[in-house]
C-alpha cells in the first residue's frame, strides 16, 4: 500500500536536513497564535536555545504591543527561535510548531482572533522555504486535522522584540491565559 508520508516518519531523526557547514545555530521566526503560550511549550522543546515573543511580518516599523493588539499593522505576535541544529532539525521543528497550533484556523487561536494570530512561517532562505512547504504537505496528508493547513509562509523581514513583561510570560505568570498545548495526534497512521 503507497501511503502520504507521515508525520512520525518526517519529526524523527532528520537531523542533518538543517545543518549549516559551521554548525551554528540557526534560527527560526514562527506565528500560531498568542506568543504566550507558544514561547512556552518552545522552549520546552530539546535543541531550542533560546526564544524571544515579538513582531514580524508587518508594515509598520519598531512595532509595540499597542499597536499591533489592534490589527492594523500587520504583524503577526511571533516567536524567534534559536536552536541547535545538531539536536534539532528546522524540520523537526516545524513538526513540532504544527503540534501546538491549530494551523487550520485563519486569523484565530482560541479566544484571540485577528490577523495578528494568524498561522505564518517566516523564512529567512530558499532551503527554509522549501522544509517548510514540504512540512505544510505532509500535515495535510496526515488527515490529523479536519480542514486544510492555512499557515503563511512568506519571507522574512524584521523582528521586533515584544516589550520585557511579555517575554517568558507564562514563567513569570504561572496559570496565565494560553490556548496552546501539544496536540496529541494520531499522525495520519
Amino acid at each position: 500500500m503507497n501511503r502520504a508520508p507521515t508525520i512520525a516518519n518526517h519529526a524523527q531523526g532528520k537531523v542533518a536536513t538543517a545543518m549549516t557547514a559551521d554548525n551554528k545555530p540557526q534560527t527560526a521566526y514562527l506565528a500560531g497564535g498568542c506568543f504566550w503560550g507558544m514561547e512556552e511549550l518552545a522552549r520546552q522543546i530539546p535543541g531550542v536555545l533560546e526564544t524571544e515573543a515579538g513582531y514580524t511580518g508587518g508594515n509598520t516599523p519598531d512595532a509595540r504591543y499597542e499597536q499591533v493588539k489592534t490589527g492594523d499593522t500587520g504583524h503577526a505576535e511571533s516567536l524567534k527561535v534559536v536552536f541547535d541544529p545538531q539536536q534539532l532539525s528546522y524540520r523537526h521543528l516545524l513538526f513540532e510548531f504544527f503540534r501546538m497550533h491549530d494551523p487550520t484556523s485563519r486569523n484565530r487561536q482560541g479566544n484571540d482572533i485577528g490577523t495578528q494570530y494568524r498561522s505564518a512561517i517566516f523564512y529567512v532562505s530558499e532551503e527554509q522555504k522549501r522544509i517548510a512547504e514540504e512540512v505544510i504537505q505532509t500535515v495535510d496528508a496526515s488527515g490529523d486535522w479536519k480542514a486544510t493547513v492555512v499557515t503563511e509562509v512568506v519571507p522574512f523581514k524584521e523582528f521586533y522584540r515584544a516589550e520585557e513583561y511579555h517575554q517568558k510570560y507564562l514563567v513569570k505568570n504561572r496559570g496565565g491565559y494560553t490556548c496552546h498545548y501539544i496536540r496529541r495526534m494520531k499522525l495520519g497512521e
